[in-house]
């Protein structure tokens, strides 16, 4: 049966000269007639903890004031049925070599932003893609990131994703789970351990999926999927 999905697409540190190693990309994706109540639970459970309905939930935001809030939206995550997430993190961004390739760094964010989503695309649904807006060319990006995932697909009429289109994350509920979700990724990927609240969220995540955040899942896993990449070993 066919389905229509909802995928939310964020990213981290993913500049070619922004001097951080890790980048992650990462996307949550959900049906999408289950979309209206996901969002009306994501705002339900920042009122239970005190917080605005139109607080945004964000990795630089986590502290130990609100590490339960912080914990209950993983909970929710891990037990909502109809929440998924996957991420693509690339360990060391100093070893790419676009030259070898023959392409820019942009080349390579187009290829690597279908790494992520080709595997949860499937031929049979539809999908919508909703990307946070990141600065003034994304507009030219996401027409670029349409055109590559359609050709893939061989989806030239667009029926399977419908569109790619930008979007604000403090005006998305499921996008500012992705931003989360990423941010905890991309902290276990850096080793990092200065803020108890981080180390904490990063540590349930661990004991809820089973992984360690830190390696590839297997290909099918559709709830926590991971996928560690590394660059094409010279010839």
């Amino acid at each position: 049966m066919t389905s229509t999905f909802n995928i939310y697409c964020d990213e981290s540190c993913h500049l070619e000269n922004d001097h951080q190693q890790v980048m992650v990309l990462g996307a949550v994706w959900a049906p999408l007639d289950a979309v209206a109540d996901l969002a009306k639970q994501a705002r339900a459970l920042k009122q239970a903890h005190g917080l605005a309905h139109d607080f945004e939930l964000k990795w630089t935001k986590v502290s130990a004031g609100r590490l339960d809030y912080y914990q209950a939206v993983l909970e929710w995550f891990w037990n909502e049925p109809n929440l998924h997430f996957r991420a693509l993190v690339v360990p060391d961004k100093q070893q790419l070599d676009h030259a070898r390739f023959d392409q820019t760094h942009d080349d390579w964010y187009y290829k690597t932003y279908f790494g992520l989503l080709n595997t949860i695309i499937a031929p049979k649904h539809q999908y919508r893609v909703y990307i946070d807006i990141k600065d003034t060319r994304g507009r030219a990006k996401i027409a670029k990131l349409h055109q590559v995932l359609s050709n893939a697909q061989y989806d030239f009429t667009r029926t399977i994703i419908e569109r790619v289109q930008l979007v604000r994350s403090h005006e998305v509920e499921l996008l500012q789970l992705a931003d989360l979700l990423i941010g905890i990724v991309s902290y276990a990927n850096r080793g990092l351990a200065s803020n108890a609240a981080k180390v904490a969220l990063v540590n349930r995540l661990r004991a809820l999926s089973g992984y360690c955040l830190t390696k590839t899942t297997l290909l099918r896993e559709d709830k926590l999927n991971l996928f560690r990449w590394s660059p094409q070993a010279a010839p």
